[in-house]
């Protein structure tokens, strides 16, 4: 049996942390900001942890 690969575009878009939960990045920060008020865009250039509900199947993609 082959060696299981790592999820090449899952692993661009999520990293693990030291304590082993996963850090993404929000979306809708890259363009149109002149529409999204100051608050919302320094928001949305903040990571954030992914919900505990897909942390298993993410973790299998990206640590495999």
């Amino acid at each position: 049996m082959p060696k299981m690969k790592s999820h090449r575009g899952a692993c661009k878009r999520f990293k693990a942390t030291a304590s082993g939960k996963i850090k993404r990045e929000r979306m809708n920060g890259s363009h149109n900001l002149e529409h999204k008020n100051r608050k919302r865009t320094r928001r949305l250039h903040q990571s954030t942890l992914v919900d505990a509900t897909m942390e298993k199947q993410i973790k299998r993609m990206i640590l495999a």
